[in-house]
């Protein structure tokens, strides 16, 4: 079927091409009222939508933003990012674009290259996971980076405030009286930023509250809730006065796993051990029993921010322009005081 062009328009109401132009766009003009009304019956009669790219090369603007993933909708987090950008994209009457590469470096160039080539109005790189990354080739200067920021900076990034976030958390173990408190990590081979972070977090505060970490209490298994059972097995298998009565773990499936570790034991929580995750997953973190206290990573909001930074809504930061998104707590009923005898042993060794 022809598309319908705006010298049918024109045909249709009477008048010229020209002005079927000037008030469609809404240009400001001497046309009068009556003309006007009669160009916009006209173009809907005859079913007259504008031309985008056409209007594109006009206006610069083809309303239109690229978002690049790796894996990201793969990812049990996908959805609060994209539903985040996809809502911020259309706050502003613009249009997304997904492209998930499957991390291919090769499929990455020719993805951007594509949207350059449709000239759309931005470009977002995101990650499934934060990290830092070396940016392709090809991406134009007003790019921004979400859940990732750049080896070589220079570009916005929004990224989860991965250390106030394990501070968070161990603050919430702290307050509930504990002293033995355990890092249950991630084991690979190249740590993720986030571990590292994590990691900080648990220390500054164990330091603030005076409390001297046994080099036992770090422990590492796959990010998984086996990885995590078998983690939460061998700190259960220390000596009753070294035992940490409160675990935080690196992600909620691993507490998970701490769940099935300390109830093989007999164990209850949040009576006999406390669990404090990181993610705060969906059909994890509230399904357990108890619900798990956890801290959220704030994808929809990462989501938001980087298109309206893309699109100038919002300022990037200066004179870093990547920007820490808050990591909340998410309160459950995973957390309790120590068991008494457990922490009056904490307070002596103190």
């Amino acid at each position: 079927m022809a598309r319908v062009r705006i010298s049918d328009v024109a045909a249709a109401a009477g008048v010229s091409t020209s002005t079927v132009s000037l008030v469609l766009n809404d240009r400001a003009t001497r046309i009068s009222q009556e003309t006007r009304e009669r160009v916009r019956e006209a173009a809907a009669a005859v079913g007259y939508t504008p031309n985008p790219i056409a209007r594109g090369l006009r206006t610069q603007r083809t309303r239109t933003i690229g978002l690049v993933s790796d894996e990201i909708a793969t990812t049990p987090f996908a959805g609060r990012m994209l539903a985040g950008a996809q809502d911020a994209a259309r706050e502003n009457a613009h249009l997304l674009f997904l492209v998930d590469t499957g991390a291919d470096r090769a499929v990455e160039q020719e993805a951007i290259r594509a949207l350059v080539d449709q000239q759309v109005d931005a470009i977002i790189y995101a990650c499934m996971w934060h990290r830092v990354v070396e940016p392709p080739a090809g991406l134009p200067p007003r790019s921004v980076f979400l859940d990732c920021r750049p080896a070589s900076g220079g570009h916005p990034a929004v990224v989860p405030d991965e250390l106030a976030g394990g501070r968070s958390a161990v603050r919430e173990l702290v307050a509930a009286g504990h002293r033995r408190i355990a890092w249950v990590d991630v084991e690979e081979q190249d740590p993720p930023v986030a571990s590292e972070l994590r990691h900080r977090g648990y220390l500054d505060v164990l330091d603030e509250a005076g409390i001297v970490p046994d080099p036992a209490w770090h422990v590492r298994g796959v990010g998984s809730a086996a990885g995590g059972r078998g983690a939460a097995e061998r700190l259960l298998d220390l000596p009753a006065d070294r035992r940490p009565t409160a675990f935080f773990c690196f992600n909620d499936r691993m507490a998970a796993g701490v769940y099935v570790a300390a109830r093989h034991r007999g164990l209850e929580i949040p009576r006999d051990i406390s669990v404090v995750g990181y993610d705060d997953q969906q059909l994890v973190a509230g399904e357990v029993d108890p619900p798990l206290t956890t801290i959220a990573l704030p994808h929809e909001e990462m989501g938001r921010w980087a298109v309206e930074v893309a699109l100038g809504v919002r300022e990037a930061p200066e004179p870093d322009p990547t920007h820490l998104m808050p990591c909340p707590m998410v309160h459950r009923d995973s957390v309790s005081s120590p068991p008494a005898a457990a922490a009056n042993s904490g307070r002596r060794r103190a």
